[in-house]
């Protein structure tokens, strides 16, 4: 599975230059046979090329610097050979339409602030903007503040589909758009060294029997909570934290909202509830210590925990950290009205072009053929993926929950009173309760910006 091609292709062009440096005595070669008629009128076999790929166009952009706006620094890098290939790219196609090209970035914490401001006077601070889903759809589109690209996104070997077609959707129309074929990876990292020393059943056998599921999870959980010293205190835990609502809704394909209806009431979103709720009144996460959002991360990192509900982008900082312990990750659990493992996202982001923006069509060209490459990788995030998973299942698992990756509504109403209902939630309040008192407010909320 992780052979790399050029390594193969290395290979196969040394075995022959070894065979010919060992044939010592010429031979006579047989002469060639005469084609046939017909086989002589066909052509040589090509590689079909990608019929989506928007046709070569033609036009002068007088000098312009177009602007690219995010909260990070979104120039390219040549730190990998797709890299370098896009940089290329970008010089020809700079060279070949007479543009220049900036990057701009803005502090987070004022991020949102400065970026929606400009839309609404109508003087964007760039042509490419890096939006999040939950301010821009719909309090932007309502607006027409932004160009829908749909008509733009047609290759799929550059665009994103689901991004535009999926995530950035509103009344049928797609306004965000990207190029990174990855998904928003999150799932349950585990130390298999503390598994081993507890004597418990390897959490793979679970995943590959098609038995991870909340049971099974709860019961892990539990198991590992133990009294090792007998002092009347647990010392390993089973789970590092409480806080795992969104897990929970994204696993079961559950929300709390669903485009502009409150979603309380669906008998998927009941199910999640009653799961949150069960873990915390049986108490079965490891109980914060006063830490910040941060503690669950540190309780792992401690190595006396065994599960952690994480994302991918915090591998790095895990390994680095645990480098006496043997991490594995696999799929945050299914609940049981789900079809398959999933991650998830409620904070999505995209590119999108402001409507105040002239050529949209010119724009977006100019994206595609940037990264129109050939990539050396096998599939998305490969490269973070196997430099730090060491196990082939742990890569898998990863990859599967990334294709099923869903994305949740709820931030996208400012007024919605999340936190005050998983406190709740948390605290032990029933959830019929619960639902009674917040499906109002949150219908509240987002007719707030629905309407």
């Amino acid at each position: 599975m992780r052979k790399n091609k050029f390594m193969l292709l290395s290979l196969v062009f040394a075995v022959m230059l070894l065979i010919a440096a060992c044939s010592s005595t010429p031979t006579a070669q047989p002469e060639p046979e005469k084609p046939a008629p017909q086989e002589e009128q066909q052509p040589a076999e090509t590689e079909p090329e990608n019929a989506n790929s928007t046709p070569e166009m033609d036009f002068d952009m007088g000098g312009r610097t177009i602007k690219v706006v995010a909260w990070w620094d979104m120039e390219i890098q040549d730190n990998n050979p797709d890299n370098i290939q896009r940089l290329e790219n970008l010089e020809a196609l700079k060279k070949k339409h007479n543009f220049n090209i900036e990057y701009i970035s803005i502090d987070f914490g004022e991020y949102q602030e400065k970026v929606v401001a400009s839309l609404m006077a109508g003087e964007p601070l760039g042509d490419f903007v890096r939006l999040g889903k939950d301010y821009a759809i719909p309090a932007l589109t309502k607006q027409d503040l932004l160009w829908p690209v749909d008509d733009y996104i047609k290759n799929d070997k550059v665009f994103n589909q689901k991004t535009t077609k999926e995530y950035m959707q509103y009344e049928g129309k797609g306004y965000g758009f990207t190029e990174d074929q990855s998904s928003f990876i999150n799932g349950i990292f585990y130390n298999r060294t503390l598994m081993q020393e507890l004597g418990m059943k390897p959490l793979q056998e679970y995943v590959d029997a098609d038995e991870w599921n909340w049971d099974t999870f709860l019961s892990v959980a539990k198991e590992a909570n133990k009294d090792r010293n007998n002092d009347g205190k647990l010392d390993t835990w089973g789970l590092a934290q409480t806080g795992l609502l969104e897990p929970i809704l994204y696993s079961n394909e559950a929300s709390l909202t669903k485009e502009d209806k409150q979603n309380l009431e669906d008998p998927k979103t009941k199910e999640a509830l009653n799961f949150l709720s069960k873990l915390a009144t049986e108490k079965v996460g490891r109980a914060s210590e006063g830490g910040d959002w941060t503690e669950p991360s540190t309780f792992f990192r401690q190595g006396n925990t065994l599960m952690y509900s994480g994302a991918m982008y915090e591998v790095e900082g895990i390994m680095t950290d645990m480098k006496d312990y043997d991490i594995g990750f696999v799929p945050f659990p299914k609940g049981p009205s789900a079809s398959a493992y999933h991650s998830g996202e409620s904070r999505y982001q995209a590119i999108t072009i402001p409507k105040a923006v002239e050529n949209p069509e010119q724009l977006m060209y100019i994206w595609e053929k940037i990264n129109e490459i050939d990539s050396i990788y096998e599939y998305p995030g490969q490269s973070t993926l196997e430099t730090h998973l060491t196990d082939e299942a742990d890569i898998n698992n990863a990859r599967e929950v990334a294709e099923g990756m869903l994305v949740l509504d709820h931030n996208t109403f400012p007024s919605l009173p999340f936190w005050d209902f998983d406190a709740e939630l948390k605290e032990g309040v029933s959830v019929s309760t619960l639902i009674e008192k917040y499906k109002a407010p949150f219908q509240a909320a987002i007719d707030e910006v629905y309407k």
